[in-house]
């Protein structure tokens, strides 16, 4: 099954962020928190305008990207669990 956004939405995959502090130390499941940080998988045609216009996203497949730690809804497509939301729920591009 695929997945298209609508609008201004885009779909994102979460990154799993590393399980061992600096030190050493390895978090348990249970107590590390939810990312913040994912790959867009999938972007909508856009936003559309007062005017009627439709603007394009600034956001691209591959991004990876900040989010809020609650924005976004959770889906489940195919098993995996992936985030919907709009591109201004976004904080910002990770580049490099």
């Amino acid at each position: 099954m695929k997945i298209r956004p609508l609008h201004d939405r885009v779909v994102i995959k979460r990154v799993e962020e590393e399980r061992t502090t600096a030190g050493g130390i390895v978090i348990p499941d249970s107590a590390a928190e939810k990312p913040d940080r994912g790959e867009v998988i999938a972007v909508g045609n856009g936003k559309i305008t007062d005017s009627g216009d439709v603007r394009a996203l600034d956001l691209k497949v591959g991004d990876v990207v900040l989010f809020g730690k609650y924005a976004g809804t959770t889906v489940k497509v195919d098993d995996e669990e992936l985030l919907v939301m709009k591109e201004d729920d976004v904080i910002a591009v990770i580049e490099g």
